[in-house]
């Protein structure tokens, strides 16, 4: 048998690390020395270190590590975990190889434009709501103030309370001069009648939303959708379904008002 420091210079592995395996139940010393308290190991501990050395270093931890020695698993067992395993570490390598493309993207935009943008993009789940809405066509956006009209107009008579802020949404596929498909929208709490123009029902939750908050007047939002459009594309993104406008500080009816919050979205997924 051999003294821990002379273990530790054989195996390669800290005094420290040694005796903490030995704390957690991973790897006792052979003996102990009740005199002393000196531990000695012998060489037949040295597989089962690094039995523990090599499952530390495909990513299992030691609580994990120290089930597998101590059930002795079969061949089968072990092929399971290291296939889960596997999968977790493609995982993340997907997930740093995504931030890379973001880091790079974002380089690019400064080499190319010497300034850094106002506005960041973000990807997020988003929860399903319970929404009355008013959908029809109008010439253009600044023209959807019918729309709030009819639905507050709906939700006032029937003395039914909003839940959160508004949104429109925005079914066109494509940019338009005029005829805009647009949704309003106001979360609700509960159930409420509808009408033949007045919708209730649940707007689907998403999974992968890009997101950008726009802090300016409704003028000046075309900058935010120009911003995050561009981002969409060049991270390898594509949109799957209608854009919203979410209005998280709004002006009632105006179009210039500074200090309007606006947060727009869009469903989106890997092209």
């Amino acid at each position: 048998m051999m003294r821990i420091g002379d273990f530790s210079r054989l195996s390669r592995v800290t005094v420290k690390t040694l005796r903490y395996y030995d704390e957690v139940g991973l790897l006792h010393p052979a003996h102990v020395d009740e005199t002393t308290g000196y531990r000695y190991y012998d060489h037949d501990q040295l597989p089962r270190l690094y039995r523990i050395l090599a499952l530390k270093d495909l990513g299992f931890s030691l609580e994990e590590i120290g089930r597998f020695l101590a059930d002795n698993l079969t061949t089968e067992q072990m092929h399971g975990m290291l296939k889960l395993r596997q999968a977790e570490i493609r995982d993340r390598v997907l997930d740093e190889s995504e931030r890379l493309a973001r880091v790079e993207t974002r380089l690019r935009q400064l080499e190319q434009e010497d300034v850094m943008s106002k506005y960041d993009v973000v990807i997020k789940p988003v929860e399903p709501l319970n929404v009355a809405g008013v959908r029809d066509i109008v010439p253009t956006p600044p023209d959807q103030g019918g729309l709030w009209d009819e639905l507050m107009g709906h939700l006032a008579q029937h003395k039914i309370q909003p839940s959160g802020p508004c949104l429109s949404l925005y079914y066109d596929e494509e940019y338009k001069e005029a005829d805009w498909d647009i949704e309003v929208c106001q979360p609700i709490e509960g159930n409420a009648p509808g009408t033949e123009r007045v919708r209730v029902r649940e707007l689907p939750g998403v999974e992968t939303m890009a997101c950008v908050v726009h802090h300016g007047p409704f003028t000046t939002i075309g900058e935010a959708y120009e911003a995050l459009l561009k981002w969409i594309g060049e991270n390898g993104y594509r949109i799957v379904g209608p854009g919203r406008e979410v209005y998280l500080r709004s002006s009632e009816g105006s179009q210039t008002d500074p200090d309007t919050l606006t947060e727009i979205q869009y469903p989106v997924e890997k092209a």
